[in-house]
């Protein structure tokens, strides 16, 4: 007979464990996902993870305002889930988050992980700040790191040695578990500046034409909470075949709104072959391969200083970004876009402004050790689960290959409720 096994079980495997698993005696690691953008973020790092015979992952998605999506996302990357509720009642050795709510509840040491281009946003809920307490970005905050006083995270991961030095002035009992670990994006991205041309052919980027990158992050003072007033400029101010566009929205417009409902506003996109980015697809090889990028004050823009386009900004609020960021860097440096302009005057006038190494003190604030993301990152894991590393680097990949802009064309206007 084999191993007797309870019928009456209907909890996945991963949470009963025991009998049922066949590779058995694993480190167990919850790989927590509240949103698209964090699952991708936080992919970064669990891949590290997912091809040693030693380590079981577990993913689990957390309720978030901006979930939608995040379980097909998964899916399609081959990931099964368990529900977040057995999730809480299970034990593990370790658990990857890129987001803060519920992981206090947890019954693992947590490393957080950034999930965006330095530290942008200043914190919006005002209301549970101290009075005479500074308004910081997020994964700075003692609202994010601390649960009734508790520091929950064992590690937190910074791309840049700022962040510790804004962490000692609004949450120092958090510098203990702070690690300056670098920004997996930035790697990849100069890791894929080389195949420039390579994305450019795949895109379907012909001789003689250029490509506009339209960048957005979410909320209402994004590119696309303004698209109205630039739209505009795109489907009628770029004369000719000698320009392509590509849209880049953040994950949140698209959780937020519907995917139908957002392809449905830019219905008119497909007509004039504006390409939409699903929320799900690698977005940096886009970023690469641009010749322009036009962009509000996001993470995207920002990684956009490493690619060698010339950068227009929407304009932005000045208010809700950190003085410290990247964002704020490239205001000081990059043009503004102007509604009142023609879009393509614009884009030469940008083009002959810029110059090489015109951003490179931009770029150099998004991570303070460029290349060593994930040899650091997994150092950082790996001591946490008390395994040694295993006897092989963690090369940096550039991003695959894209689709041709033909297909996202098409697909812009497939939820159209015309």
């Amino acid at each position: 007979m084999g191993d007797r096994v309870s019928v009456r079980t209907t909890k996945s495997a991963l949470i009963e464990q025991g009998h049922w698993l066949t590779v058995r005696d694993c480190k167990r690691v919850l790989v927590v996902v509240h949103t698209v953008t964090f699952a991708q973020r936080l992919r970064e790092v669990f891949e590290l993870l997912e091809t040693d015979l030693r380590v079981q992952l577990v993913f689990t998605v957390a309720p978030h305002a901006f979930g939608g999506g995040t379980t097909e996302y998964l899916r399609s990357l081959g990931i099964i889930t368990v529900p977040w509720e057995e999730a809480l009642r299970a034990e593990f050795d370790l658990a990857l988050a890129a987001g803060s709510r519920g992981v206090h509840e947890l019954r693992a040491p947590v490393v957080r992980i950034s999930h965006g281009a330095g530290q942008i946003k200043l914190l919006t809920d005002v209301g549970t700040l101290s009075p005479g307490e500074r308004r910081v970005p997020g994964m700075l905050s003692r609202q994010h790191l601390l649960h009734e006083g508790r520091l929950v995270p064992a590690a937190i991961v910074y791309a840049h040695d700022r962040d510790l030095e804004e962490l000692a002035l609004s949450c120092p009992e958090a510098l203990p578990v702070a690690h300056v670990l670098g920004d997996p994006c930035v790697d990849r991205i100069v890791a894929g500046r080389p195949a420039r041309e390579e994305y450019r052919r795949a895109l379907g980027i012909e001789d003689g034409q250029r490509l506009v990158a339209v960048t957005s992050t979410w909320g209402p003072a994004s590119t696309f909470g303004r698209l109205d007033s630039l739209l505009p400029q795109l489907l009628g101010g770029l004369p000719g075949d000698g320009y392509r566009v590509a849209m880049l929205l953040h994950p949140n417009v698209f959780a937020g709104h519907g995917v139908r409902q957002v392809h449905g506003w830019l219905s008119a996109c497909r007509e004039r072959g504006i390409a939409v980015v699903p929320p799900e697809a690698d977005w940096q090889s886009v970023l690469i391969a641009a010749d322009w990028i036009i962009g509000d004050h996001g993470s995207l823009t920002a990684y956009g200083t490493l690619t060698g386009a010339a950068v227009l900004l929407t304009s932005g609020p000045r208010r809700e970004v950190s003085d410290r960021s990247p964002a704020a860097l490239l205001s000081a440096a990059a043009p503004v876009l102007s509604p009142a302009r023609p879009l393509a005057e614009q884009l030469e006038y940008a083009a002959r402004l810029h110059r090489p190494g015109g951003y490179d003190h931009v770029a150099a604030s998004l991570s303070s050790v460029p290349g060593q993301f994930h040899r650091r990152m997994r150092s950082v894991l790996y001591r946490l689960l008390g395994l040694g590393e295993p006897a092989h680097p963690s090369p940096v990949a550039p991003p695959p290959p894209p689709p041709a802009l033909a297909r996202w064309q098409r697909a812009a206007g497939a939820g159209s409720t015309r």
